[in-house]
Order: C-alpha cells, then sequence, then structure tokens
C-alpha cells in the first residue's frame, strides 16, 4: 500500500465545540469518512490509524479524531455527562469536513464512539449519509437485560456494524436481533474469534482490509 499524506488536524472556532485529531488524504475520490475511539483509548488506536490509512488509499477521506472527553482529559472513560458533549463534537468533526470536502458523509466509531455517532443520527438525520459501527456496546458484560437500543429505531441511514465473534458487549445473534429495531438497511459483518478490541494479533493484517472491502460493498460509489 502506497504512503499516505496524513497531517494533523486541530480546529478550536471560538464558541465551538473543538475537534483534533488526523486527516488521512485520499489522493482520488470524493466523500468522506470521520471515524473515533471508544472509552478506554483514543484517535491512535491501532484499528482506527490502520482503518484511515486503507480507507485513504481506496479514495476515502478519513478524519480519525479524539472525542471531547478524551481532549479534556488523557486516559480514563467517559461520564454520564460527556455523552451529549461529545455528539457536538461529531458534529461539529462532520461540518469541518463537509467543509473541505464535497461527496458522502459517513460517521463511525469504536465501541462508545459508534454508540455516540448512532445517537447523533438518530436525533439529527440529515447529518451524515451512513455509519460505520465497529464493536457496537449493545449491553454492558454480564448485563444482557441493560440494551442500549433504545434509539436505533430513529436511525434512518444505512448502518455497517462489525463485531467480535467473541465480544463480552454483545453476541452476534443479540446484535442480529436488535439491528432489526433500525429501519435502514444494515448489515453486520462478524470478526471471527474476535474480543471487543477487533484487531489482535491473527488478524491485524486482513481485519482493517475486510473492513474496507465490506464497507465498499455495503456503500457503493455513487
Amino acid at each position: 500500500m502506497a504512503a499516505v499524506k496524513t497531517e494533523s488536524f486541530v480546529d478550536r472556532g471560538t464558541g465551538e465545540t473543538p475537534v483534533q485529531g488526523f486527516l488521512h488524504h485520499a489522493e482520488a475520490g470524493s466523500g468522506f469518512l470521520v471515524l473515533t475511539h471508544g472509552a478506554g483509548g483514543n484517535c491512535n488506536a491501532p484499528l482506527l490509524v490502520a482503518l484511515a490509512d486503507r480507507f485513504a488509499a481506496a479514495g476515502l477521506n478519513t478524519l480519525r479524531c479524539n472525542l471531547p472527553f478524551r481532549q479534556r482529559r488523557p486516559s480514563g472513560p467517559p461520564s454520564p455527562s460527556d455523552a451529549k458533549h461529545d455528539q457536538e463534537g461529531l458534529r461539529r468533526a462532520v461540518m469541518l469536513m463537509k467543509d473541505k470536502f464535497g461527496g458522502r458523509a459517513i460517521l463511525g466509531g469504536a465501541s462508545y464512539g459508534g454508540r455516540q455517532a448512532s445517537m447523533l443520527v438518530a436525533a439529527e438525520p440529515s447529518v451524515v449519509n451512513g455509519l460505520l459501527l465497529l464493536s457496537y456496546p449493545l449491553h454492558p458484560p454480564g448485563r444482557p437485560a441493560q440494551l442500549r437500543t433504545a434509539h436505533l429505531p430513529q436511525i434512518q441511514a444505512p448502518a455497517l456494524f462489525v463485531s467480535g465473534t467473541r465480544d463480552p458487549f454483545g453476541s452476534i445473534e443479540e446484535l442480529q436481533q436488535a439491528i432489526k429495531l433500525i429501519p435502514a438497511s444494515t448489515k453486520l459483518v462478524p470478526a471471527e474469534g474476535a474480543g471487543h478490541s477487533l484487531l489482535q494479533k491473527s488478524n491485524r493484517e486482513t481485519l482493517p482490509n475486510e473492513i474496507v472491502k465490506q464497507f465498499a460493498a455495503f456503500f457503493p460509489l455513487p
């Protein structure tokens, strides 16, 4: 794979939610993807870096960004009060990317970041054209009754899910049932043998390529 041009991306507009991360430029193509991290990580998570490189190489400008809670503190999980601010940070990132690039807008994230992306799109259906949700945290480990599905029926954008077959935050079967609540087009891609982090030694070369392949099939070029 040819080297992808990557640059620091920072916007701290007065009165706006700050956006900070790294922009991977596509040499050709149109549209963009905003991709963010889970509760315990940041935008330098190996899976996000690998995906951003491969998406850009495939023609999709990709911004991997830190959520507002992570910009305020370098470690530790978000608090419940962070959710709305984190959603606003994703909305701001999408708006900035729309200013820079034309074409289709896709919003995605891993675990907590994906959940916040899906909640934003449920509340504002026109903000993007699709969702990429990695390891969606369907319920806390060991608590399958505490489903995080209340907003799913309000999602109007097509949504591509990728989840490990050993993810304690939701089995493939549980996700298959939950995804039926979404009225838009959906697809679930199982990552065989993977846990919640998805990327592991056995698939670190193949999984990012497979996700990009599945993405291209689910979101065909206009």
